[in-house]
């Protein structure tokens, strides 16, 4: 894989970045002031993130970090306590998760959640509700118009399994595939939704070296192929450093460090977050 050349990223209001080449660009995904509550637990407070419309994004921080929150919020699994979530520059105040996804939000989860006992096309066939037309009267009596969206739907079905080199899994049982490959129909899942911007929950998890360094490229190729932008949680800091063009700190629910990779690398602030110790003390480790 060639060498991750580095982002500029430029200031947004409400301390916002975005790569410098989107500055003129409004942001797909922004969140202001963003905050949940649990009772009298304050899980996430003061959020604010951007992302530009081709923007690989790393979201990162310690266990607990309330990472996952924040997604969880983004997709409107949550509904904040507080704040605004702007898609496109609209705002989803109010939406269900259903509807936030037809507009363009689209995840992935830490623990896999596929039809285990359904065909790797049938997996993928769910994602494309969205875009399947007929209805139940087409369907029951197998109408023409049934016909021709199935013929599509088999057809986009290939289409995202060969980004993946997955074309000959078509009939496959999803539960029989290999850890790193269900991992790959969980995205093409969320890809055939249609999203202006993916969220990856933990893509890397349980993936040996190779499979990792594989989806890096993957997701790179993603960003490419669709033009849309990709946010991650990923404990891998390879991956995240190798992929991503801005970086958001998390901790205790806050956010304690934006920036480029090299940035966060070198922040002493991140540096105590992950170590429990100050950069100096790390230096000399």
């Amino acid at each position: 894989m060639a060498e991750h050349e580095e982002t500029k990223l430029v200031p947004l209001p409400a301390t916002n970045f975005v790569p410098e080449r989107d500055v003129d660009k409004q942001p797909i995904l922004e969140a202001r002031n963003l905050g949940i509550d649990f009772g009298g637990l304050t899980a996430v407070d003061s959020f604010n993130f951007a992302v530009s419309p081709t923007e690989i994004a790393g979201l990162i921080g310690p266990n607990g970090a309330g990472k996952t929150t924040v997604f969880n919020l983004l997709s409107k699994v949550y509904q904040p306590t507080r704040g605004t979530i702007l898609l496109g520059g609209s705002d989803t105040m109010g939406m269900t998760t259903v509807q936030v996804n037809r507009a363009g939000v689209a995840r992935t989860f830490q623990n896999i959640r596929l039809f285990n006992n359904l065909s790797v096309e049938d997996n993928i066939k769910l994602g494309l509700h969205n875009h399947i037309k007929y209805g139940m009267a087409s369907g029951i009596l197998r109408l023409p118009n049934y016909w021709k969206q199935e013929k599509e739907a088999r057809e986009r079905v290939g289409e995202l399994l060969s980004i993946f080199g997955m074309e000959h899994m078509t009939q496959h049982r999803a539960g029989s595939l290999p850890y790193g490959a269900q991992r790959r129909l969980e995205i093409i899942r969320a890809l055939a939704t249609g999203p202006k911007v993916l969220l990856l929950d933990e893509p890397a998890a349980g993936m040996n070296p190779s499979e990792t360094a594989e989806l890096m490229e993957n997701i790179v190729k993603v960003r490419d192929t669709f033009q849309i932008a990709i946010v991650l949680i990923e404990h891998d800091m390879n991956l995240v450093m190798g992929i991503c063009e801005g970086i958001c700190v998390l901790n205790f629910g806050k956010i304690i460090a934006k920036g480029t990779p090299s940035d966060i690398q070198n922040n002493p602030v991140v540096i105590e977050a992950y170590l429990g110790r100050k950069k100096e003390d790390a230096d000399d480790a």
